[in-house]
């Protein structure tokens, strides 16, 4: 069971118990303080979104920010009740934010970075296309062209053969022609 508070705490308004905890750190004031606005904090903050264990702790939060900062409450400016929950807004504002910013794992593996290519791989990639250019260089320029359309610029052969008046037939006979010498020629690196 609790202390029961002193008359002269119960009967202040909380704009003066706000005060005499600022002043003087009056624990009787602030217990006083407690009472009256903790459960309609958790009220309020139930309104906001926040469910019953989240709201406890964030009463907890905002009670000893009062206590903490209630020095610098000034009646002039707000009341108490507007001093007290303009605080629990802002608190659970702020554990919004920490909800919708998880934690990073830097386990994730999508944060991991990819491994650095070994330098005979990348050596051979770079062999491998100078010879796939000097080797589409030696097509001759229709096939290259249509080549070039067909893989280069991702064209369907309909609309190559459109484009080019010709028909669809003699794109494909050009592309796998292009294709058959593309091969022998990465094939025979002479």
């Amino acid at each position: 069971m609790q202390d029961p508070l002193p008359p002269a705490a119960a009967a202040m308004s909380p704009d003066d118990l706000l005060l005499a905890v600022g002043r003087a750190r009056d624990r009787a004031a602030f217990a006083a303080l407690f009472g009256h606005f903790a459960p309609r904090l958790k009220a309020y903050l139930r309104r906001l979104g926040a469910d019953a264990p989240a709201a406890e702790e964030l009463v907890q939060e905002v009670m000893l920010l009062v206590w903490r900062r209630a020095e610098t409450f000034d009646p002039a400016q707000a009341s108490a009740a507007t001093w007290v929950f303009t605080i629990a807004r802002n608190r659970r504002i702020d554990a919004l934010r920490r909800e919708q910013r998880p934690e990073i794992d830097p386990d994730d593996p999508a944060l991991v970075p990819d491994p650095v290519e070994p330098a005979d791989h990348a050596l051979q990639a770079a062999q491998d296309s100078g010879r796939l250019r000097a080797a589409i260089r030696e097509l001759p320029p229709e096939q290259a062209e249509l080549l070039r359309m067909a893989y280069f610029e991702d064209k369907p052969h309909s609309v190559i053969a459109a484009e080019r008046g010709l028909p669809l037939g003699t794109v494909k006979s050009r592309l796998r022609l292009a294709l058959e010498r593309l091969r022998k020629a990465l094939r025979d690196p002479s």
